[in-house]
């Protein structure tokens, strides 16, 4: 495509119009993810369950959610970014009708699978889109505010979702999801495009080259099969590092913050959700500040992902072993600052999915973040359960697990930060490219 200043300038207009959709479609996203946080009482109200079905009702999205990354990484490199979210996300909004219907429990479990499946197909491919519409050196900053909009989603969606269910009833809530999904399906399909040539504007490696941008040591083009993109992603040097950290990282900060985080200010000090929920809602807030902060960074300071990943990663070590240090002091204020700091660090993490796909050919580049992704779960989930044992193993003393049993806990994840801080050192990396002057 011939490339002048005017063609420029609208790719980089048009590029926020997508943004913003598929940013609007990741914090909707989010919106389904809480929703049975909101309304479990109401479940339990309307069908006469317990706590463990509940449980289920929270794996029925999870599960379903981690399957569908790979499968979302090969579509988003093949289908494209919108033919992909369309169809997926109109998946969770059939889901999110079934779970309005709820003529029975079993219906309700069933919607929230075609929920998470759906939803699990949704990230993965606007990452897709923001490699195929900014330049190299706003990848990480841009996916850093993708990633703050879904945290603020996940953030604020509790109290719209709860004042919806007091007024409309749980059925009604899920059919509004459903039609503001079905709505968004049509404004993705009918807005967004994969690449900018499909506007008859030159696409981004020809902007960059223009721009006088050094390709040279951008990995070689070369169509490959699903099987042979999978395989070259797993078996990459460059893949197990960072999958690695992932996996690590990534496992303590969700143990910390989505399971034992609540259990150990409520057991050690005996204070209630009132007491603590600020407190972990820090978490939230440094990593919404953090996620663009580490981004622009990466692409405009140190022009470099893995120092990027060597610092906050460093960071997070440090202050979770503040945390393990903390163990049993009644400082709120020290608490708040420690988890804010936790959250601010973590910020780093969606710079690893811009490291990875940099580091393969641009072809795959939606497989290989597809992949870490799946790292990431399996760690959160793994280490939830190592943890567990670990402070499980106490016994509770008192109907609490005793101060002893979250100290260990947390001794444990601390060992798991320095050695995934580590990692971070031996990373290879894709220098951002420079100009041709330079």
């Amino acid at each position: 495509m011939p490339v002048d200043s005017e063609s420029i300038k609208k790719v980089l207009r048009y590029r926020w119009i997508i943004f913003v959709i598929l940013g609007t479609a990741y914090f909707l996203g989010m919106f389904h993810r809480v929703s049975p946080g909101v309304m479990a009482k109401a479940f339990m109200d309307t069908f006469g369950i317990g706590a463990s079905e509940i449980g289920i009702l929270g794996g029925s999205y999870f599960y379903p959610y981690a399957l569908a990354q790979i499968p979302a990484g090969v579509l988003s490199d093949t289908w494209g970014t919108r033919k992909t979210i369309t169809a997926f996300l109109s998946v969770a909004g059939l889901g999110a009708l079934f779970t309005g219907i709820g003529a029975s429990w079993s219906m309700v479990v069933v919607g929230r699978v075609l929920i998470g499946f759906g939803v699990g197909f949704v990230y993965i491919p606007i990452l897709r889109s923001i490699f195929n519409w900014f330049r190299i050196g706003e990848r990480a900053t841009a996916n850093g505010i993708l990633v703050s909009v879904g945290n603020i989603g996940a953030l604020t969606a509790a109290g719209p979702l709860a004042i919806a269910n007091e007024s409309l009833g749980w059925h009604s809530v899920f059919y509004m999801l459903a039609g503001l999904t079905a709505l968004l399906c049509v404004f993705v399909y009918a807005i967004v495009r994969n690449q900018p040539d499909e506007m008859g504007w030159p696409n981004l490696r020809e902007i960059e080259e223009y721009e006088g941008k050094d390709f040279s040591d951008e990995p070689p083009l070369k169509r490959m099969s699903v099987r042979d993109s999978i395989v070259k992603v797993f078996k990459g040097k460059s893949f197990i590092l960072v999958a690695v950290w992932g996996f690590m990282s990534y496992g303590v900060f969700m143990t910390y913050q989505g399971l034992w985080g609540g259990a150990y200010f409520e057991d050690a000090l005996g204070w209630t959700r009132e007491d603590y929920g600020f407190l972990l809602s820090m978490i939230a807030i440094g990593m919404i500040l953090g996620c663009p902060f580490w981004g622009w960074i990466a692409d405009k300071v140190l022009r470099s992902r893995k120092r990027v990943l060597i610092i906050g990663t460093a960071g997070m070590a440090i202050v979770w072993s503040g945390l393990w240090g903390a163990i049993g002091s009644s400082n709120r204020i020290l608490y708040t600052g420690l988890n804010f700091l936790f959250g601010f660090f973590a910020g780093n993490f969606p710079n690893g999915f811009v490291q990875i796909a940099e580091l393969y050919p641009r072809e795959i580049a939606g497989t290989a973040s597809a992949c870490l992704n799946v790292f990431f779960f399996i760690g959160g989930a793994v280490t939830m359960q190592l943890v567990s044992s670990i402070i499980g193993s106490y016994g509770k003393v008192a109907g609490a697990y005793p101060v002893a049993a979250y100290s260990t806990g947390w001794l444990f994840m601390a060992l798991i930060m320095v050695t995934s801080s580590v990692c971070t050192f031996f990373m290879p990396e894709r220098k951002i490219a420079k100009t041709l002057a330079s």
